[in-house]
């Protein structure tokens, strides 16, 4: 179960510390000072498990937490703190970190937890890749011709996707007018809701033209 893991804090000799536990383990690690620092670092590896200091020199890693989670959403952040609180660890929790530990009772805890973090991060990435499989089955990439038309068309539905304008597709059949419309749904901010297919046939006319021009 290997994995990159890093170590975001101020203290060097901690960084240092840590770094060696955890590499006698088997994993690979990188080290930073600072949040920004360990941004980049995240930035630019495949990071599975992130060790923050809740009082870093920039940022509280506690809000840290919350910049992790939605730069890799399958990576696991474990803050540890010098002084710890109710009200940091709750906070920690609720923005998405895997645990939040005193120093102190790191050196007993870290690895079982460590594990235990790695073990969730790489399922998570398990899912992460599948739901980007399955999702590229309805992207504009999976739409093939090179005709000028087609390309034309595919780049109006790529702009109008990021719109919250509502679309009328024409065509005849088999012409993939639905291909089009899981591409541009997809590509949407609603691409994590529910692709909802009908046959307009069973509604009036009167009904439609509602619901699309209101």
């Amino acid at each position: 179960m290997n994995g990159i893991v890093l170590i975001i804090d101020d203290e060097k000799k901690i960084c240092s510390l840590l770094s060696r536990i955890i590499e006698l383990e088997g994993f690979k690690t990188l080290q930073a000072n600072t949040g920004k620092e360990g941004i980049n670092l995240l930035k630019n590896n495949d990071v599975s498990i992130v060790i923050s200091d809740v009082k870093l020199p920039d940022v509280n890693g506690v809000a840290l937490v919350k910049d992790i989670k939605s730069l890799k959403p399958y990576t696991e952040v474990i803050n540890l703190t010098a002084y710890g609180t109710i009200a940091d660890g709750v906070l920690a929790i609720k923005n998405g970190a895997f645990d939040y530990l005193v120093k102190g009772d790191d050196n007993e805890k870290i690895i079982p937890l460590l594990y235990r973090a790695m073990e969730k991060a790489n399922l998570q990435q398990r899912i992460f890749e599948l739901d980007k499989k399955v999702n590229s089955k309805h992207s504009f990439a999976t739409i093939i011709g090179q005709s000028k038309a087609l390309k034309e068309a595919i780049d109006l539905a790529k702009r109008v996707s990021k719109t919250d304008t509502t679309v009328l597709l024409l065509g005849e059949t088999g012409t993939g007018k639905e291909v089009f419309a899981q591409s541009i749904h997809q590509e949407s901010p609603r691409a994590a809701k529910p692709f909802i297919a009908l046959n307009c046939s069973g509604f009036s006319p009167e009904l439609l033209e509602s619901e699309l021009f209101g």
